[in-house]
């Protein structure tokens, strides 16, 4: 039965691979399928319908309500101007220093990438980042890349995906917050040696094509007439970041911070219902398609963890999992283009059904399993084609997603490694 629902768990990985089927869509197939398989009832205790889709799906309530959360204060810094001023800002700093400007852009994308991930994040920073750095010599290539690495930089503070893998590996938050914040100097150091390295190797490109910024508004956009947002409504990406960290405030309340915080340095009071009510409205568009994912991911941990499912997969999963903390660190990093290409490790697909498998059958601890899914996230984070803040950046800056993958994949391999040399060190 083991080897029956491995093959049912492949299948799913070629019809998301192939895009037969969407990822959320397949997740939920290969749930109820694997449900079956593992011999569990249609109705009752561990059963189909009442354990696996009806306790699965709102299992990461929490997380979807910090993506919401999350995606509102994403949109309120693109309406206030927050994001465009603070990369307007650096430029005039960094004037025609291609460099200085890139380290800017970057710090910038680090810090969007603390609110709200995936292609918001990249928009954010880069719909001004990308023109500015490929205007000042920085290659198209290498100009997508940093705003990608940059986001990567704050991945490891964005309160969302704190409370995912607290919810999905049932950890405290705690725990989640000590290994991200160990996390953060590989995906930092990564990302300015990406800078350094790729702007002096690839040279500087006066190159300019595109065509969405050649064309001229007719007429100026409402950002341009309100001006920069105050000084003092900079510092919004910052506060939940603060709160959580800083002062140890819960997930939710922190971005709910940010979003009053949002709200009153740049709105008048008058505006503010309507302010708010708009930016949550846009908010739930943005937060839709990952909340589908989330619901998705929920039902697939429910059918792995079942009773039948734990029984047969154990005897597998344990043969072929390491635990020399050295043949651990040596087989995963070599496993991590696993995670590529809505791959068998990615944590947003299939890769959430094998944590929750590595967990329920006891082979890892889930803090180890904590450190292997979030070492290959910022992976898949940066250098997945398929990701939608890659397809965005890639497109974008005039370049294919498959030229970034190649450009950024050895930095964000060397910080896969590093958070599972860290892994081992802790947990093993």
């Amino acid at each position: 039965m083991g080897v029956l629902i491995l093959l049912v768990m492949a299948a799913g990985v070629a019809a998301m691979l192939t895009r037969k089927l969407p990822t959320a869509f397949a997740l939920v197939i290969l749930a109820v399928v694997i449900a079956f398989v593992a011999g569990a009832p249609l109705t009752g205790k561990n059963s189909v319908i009442d354990t696996v889709l009806q306790e699965g799906a709102p299992a990461l309530a929490a997380t979807m309500i910090a993506i919401v959360l999350g995606s509102w204060l994403g949109k309120l810094l693109e309406e206030t101007g927050v994001a465009a001023t603070l990369v307007r800002k650096i430029v005039e700093f960094g004037g025609d220093r291609p460099v200085v400007v890139a380290l800017g852009v970057l710090a910038v994308s680090a810090l969007v990438g603390t609110v709200t991930g995936s292609a918001p994040a990249a928009m954010l920073a880069g719909l001004i980042g990308i023109p500015a750095m490929i205007a000042v010599g920085i290659p198209k290539v290498t100009a997508a890349g940093t705003i990608l690495m940059g986001i990567a930089v704050g991945i490891p503070f964005e309160l969302p995906l704190w409370q995912f893998f607290s919810t999905a590996l049932e950890l405290p938050v705690p725990t989640v917050r000590g290994f991200m914040v160990k996390l953060f100097p590989f995906a930092l150091v990564a990302a300015l040696l990406y800078v350094f390295v790729e702007s002096r190797r690839r040279g500087v490109e006066h190159t300019w094509s595109l065509k969405s910024l050649q064309e001229k508004p007719s007429s100026p956009s409402r950002r341009q007439r309100l001006g920069d947002a105050p000084w003092y409504a900079l510092l919004t990406p910052a506060v939940p970041l603060i709160l959580a960290l800083g002062f140890e405030l819960a997930i939710i309340p922190s971005l709910l911070a940010g979003v009053l915080y949002a709200l009153v340095t740049t709105t008048r009071p008058r505006e503010m219902n309507k302010r708010l009510l708009r930016t949550l409205y846009g908010g739930f568009e943005v937060a839709a398609p990952p909340i589908a994912l989330f619901i998705a991911i929920g039902i697939l941990l429910a059918a792995v963890k079942l009773p039948g499912a734990v029984e047969a997969l154990e005897p597998l999963v344990k043969a072929v999992s390491p635990q020399n903390a050295v043949l651990f660190v040596g087989v995963f990093t070599l496993l991590v283009p696993l995670c590529l290409y809505r791959g068998p490790l990615n944590v947003f697909g299939l890769g959430a059904g094998i944590a929750g498998v590595l967990i329920s059958t006891g082979i890892y601890p889930a803090a180890v399993v904590l450190g292997m899914a979030t070492s290959y996230n910022q992976v898949f984070g940066v250098a997945d084609p398929t990701s939608t803040q890659t397809v965005w950046a890639a497109q974008y800056a005039g370049v294919t997603p498959q030229q970034v993958m190649v450009r950024t994949l050895p930095y964000v391999w060397a910080v896969a490694l590093g958070g599972l040399c860290v892994t081992a060190a802790t947990y093993l």
